[in-house]
């Protein structure tokens, strides 16, 4: 059992082309599976496993208080497994192949207001190279909408300026092309040109865009760290989290008139219900200034 989990592994890395993560949540889901079967229900082969086997385990997961959207993740997770398996001829038949993926109601994303933002972009002092650069990342963050591990995966080859674009890669390692504006443009320029030269190390010659006090690629969690603290310095209460400034990104266009297509696309995103929820954000909104400036709300 555990060499089929190997094998449907080294076929999303190879063949799939699937991001770290996303193997790394996949792996996670079928060891609890398999643990299951092999403990839960004393099943030794994969060639014996059958729909009920499968229901069994999503109860045993709800009786162990897993939310809806993580046992909707290990069905997915699953699916995947058993199809994979049925292709590969390893099995003969699919057992998961009626079983339904719970309900669960996607979550709003928290965004910041316009004003929040322009705020959070002023944080960054100018006076050191550190400054330069955190405002630098603020810019390119929500003049794009890329995540903050694309951010961080960027190299200087990456940045186009005089072409106003940025070339990224995402989950599954697709490649997505997005413009940029003039005041990120200029930020990053000034950064290249005044900032970086002061982080590059002769020890570690990086080609990485944003560096650390090191010289080395700026990692997720020190990016994390300068987030929380300029929006410290810049008195915003509200929750951030690292994607804060896509949600915003997203939600500012569609609230301008943005087509959800073209959002879509520049938020690299597979499926367009998944992009369909900031419509929900702008829709919370309307209803927000009706109830505040409407006589007879």
């Amino acid at each position: 059992m555990e060499e089929q989990v190997k094998n449907f592994m080294d076929y999303l890395i190879i063949e799939k082309g699937l991001a770290k993560n996303t193997i790394l949540s996949y792996e996670r889901d079928l060891k609890s599976y398999l643990h299951y079967l092999k403990n839960g229900e004393s099943i030794l082969s994969l060639n014996v496993v059958k729909r009920v086997h499968i229901v069994h385990f999503l109860s045993f997961l709800k009786e162990q208080g897993k939310s809806a959207k993580t046992i909707a993740r290990h069905v997915a997770s699953i699916r995947a497994f058993h199809q994979f398996l049925l292709r590969d001829k390893a099995t003969d038949q699919d057992p998961s192949v009626l079983i339904e993926t719970p309900r669960f109601e996607r979550s709003i994303p928290k965004v910041l207001s316009l004003q929040e933002v322009e705020t959070l972009l002023d944080a960054p002092k100018h006076n050191d190279h550190y400054g330069i650069r955190d405002k630098a990342m603020l810019e390119l963050l929500y003049a794009t909408g890329i995540r903050v591990s694309e951010l961080i995966g960027l190299d200087i080859d990456n940045v186009h300026l005089a072409m106003g674009f940025v070339r990224c890669h995402g989950k599954g390692n697709k490649e997505r092309i997005i413009p940029i504006g003039r005041t990120a443009a200029d930020s990053l320029k000034h950064f290249l040109d005044v900032g970086r030269p002061q982080f590059v190390s002769q020890k570690h010659l990086d080609n990485a865009l944003f560096l650390n006090h090191q010289g080395k690629r700026l990692s997720r969690q020190g990016f994390w760290k300068i987030l929380k603290k300029l929006a410290r310095e810049a008195g915003i209460e509200k929750e951030l989290t690292p994607h804060t400034l896509r949600h915003s990104f997203a939600t500012h266009l569609l609230e301008n008139g943005a087509d959800l297509r073209a959002v879509q696309e520049m938020l690299g995103h597979a499926d367009i219900s998944t992009t369909q929820i900031y419509t929900h954000v702008t829709k919370t909104k309307l209803k927000d200034v009706y109830s505040k400036f409407h006589p007879r709300a």
